[in-house]
């Protein structure tokens, strides 16, 4: 089972579409993993997207299970340490001890550097985090956590994991009565994240 987020090692060139574009390709040919996308994919695929150097390279694409040689998940990450000295991976230290009771991981491009080893921080990039939430937060809560995060050396950009999809929880904490829930089936704005969508 893999779930948005997760990075999977394994993907071929040869599973690539011929529209490929060639940094993907020079991607998955030195062995970087992609990362798990939401979106529907064909029964026995994934859908991925594959990371270039840059920041607007990104390819949406799909994978088949069965290549899948090994998959880190966000939660596999948050204990993971970097020697390197950029103010996202100093604001998962700072903020590390702030989420030590709750179920969080490390996603985007700090995941992706601590989970390949690969460069894709730089001074001025947000760390990206997840929070699993099957229970509905409350949105004073939301607030508070958000004060909290705020604290740290650089923008911290939590996605709040519902049952349903993830809504920003700097959205949530906001004034505005909907919210954006990104789900396998598109965004939508929505009332209350934790419910299905009609």
């Amino acid at each position: 089972m893999v779930n948005a987020h997760d990075l999977l090692w394994g993907m071929t060139p040869a599973q690539l579409p011929a529209d490929a574009p060639a940094w993907a390709l020079a991607a998955i040919s030195a062995g970087h993993p992609v990362v798990v996308r939401r979106a529907v994919a064909e029964p026995g695929s994934v859908a991925v997207g594959v990371r270039g150097r840059l920041r607007e390279q990104r390819f949406a694409t799909a994978m088949p299970l069965h290549s899948v040689q090994r998959s880190v998940t966000p939660q596999a990450l948050r204990e993971r340490r970097s020697s390197r000295e950029v103010p996202a991976l100093r604001a998962l230290d700072q903020v590390r001890p702030l989420l030590a009771s709750l179920d969080w991981g490390v996603s985007g491009s700090a995941g992706f550097e601590l989970a390949s080893g690969i460069e894709a921080l730089h001074a001025q990039s947000d760390l990206d985090l997840i929070l699993c939430t099957p229970e509905p937060l409350d949105r004073h809560a939301a607030r508070d956590l958000l004060a909290l995060l705020d604290t740290a050396v650089c923008a911290v950009d939590l996605q709040l994991q519902t049952p349903f999809g993830a809504v920003a929880l700097r959205e949530w904490a906001g004034p505005s009565r909907r919210v954006l829930l990104k789900t396998v089936s598109g965004a939508h704005l929505v009332f209350n994240p934790w419910q299905a969508v009609a």
